[in-house]
Order: structure tokens, then sequence, then C-alpha cells
């Protein structure tokens, strides 16, 4: 559970009942908020907005230049989460037409870092992985 990876294992009386701490509400909404988070994040698109953007700042249309296959929508909406949660920030140029810049937000470039270490992970293990996977599907 992730609360008890936030907080490590609950307290406990003597006679093995768990306690209430003020923490506790804390605990149990930020358990709901890394859910949603993670949720919210755990795609190819955003991974992929993710990357991208740990370049530098882009516009609309070199986002989606750079994110082989993502459709306008999809780039939206997921452009839109990822403001929402506080990982992209987007800043719109009073200019005729309109010019509007992504950039990573210091905790996107926190969260880039987490999906690069992930991306090392998967080369260090590709082999192993392959081979797994084609045992499994034979």
């Amino acid at each position: 559970m992730v609360t008890q990876q936030l907080n490590g294992l609950p307290d406990r009386s003597d006679d093995g009942s768990l306690h209430s701490s003020p923490d506790d509400a804390d605990l149990t909404r930020a358990d709901s908020l890394a859910r949603e988070i993670f949720s919210d994040v755990a795609n190819k698109w955003a991974f992929l907005i993710i990357e991208a953007l740990g370049e530098g700042t882009l516009r609309f249309s070199e986002v989606r230049g750079a994110v082989e296959g993502i459709s306008h929508k999809m780039l939206t909406q997921n452009l839109r989460m990822l403001e929402r949660n506080g990982l992209v920030e987007r800043t719109v140029h009073p200019t005729v037409p309109p010019r509007v810049d992504y950039t990573l937000t210091a905790p996107g470039r926190g969260l880039r870092e987490t999906v690069d270490g992930m991306c090392a992970w998967t080369k260090r293990h590709l082999g192993h992985i392959e081979a797994s996977r084609h045992r499994f599907d034979t």
C-alpha cells in the first residue's frame, strides 16, 4: 500500500490495535493523491510528452512533432492533465496569433529523472525481458 511506503508500518498499541495520529488524515490524502497521479501519468503519451519537454520549452506543434503518433486531441488532453498536476507549465504569449509554450516544472523534471531511470532499467534488462516474454508466449 502506498501509505505504508510513505509512512512505514502503522503504529500499534500493546494490544495490537492501530493508533490514530494527527498525521493519519495527511497520510490518507497523500495516498489518495499518489494513486490519482500514478493513474494520470502512467500512460505512454504522458511519459513521451515528459521526455520531449525534458529537452526544453516547446510549442504545441513542436511537442506533437516530438511525440510520434499522438493525435491533436490526445496531446491536448495529456498536456492539460500534466498542467493540472503541476508537472507542466503553460505560457500564453499575447501575440497574434497567440503563441503557447510548454515547459516542465521542477516536479516535472523530477518525474523525468524517474522516467529516465525506468528507461535505463529496461535497457539493462532488455535481454532478460525479451527471453522471458518469448518463453511465456511459446
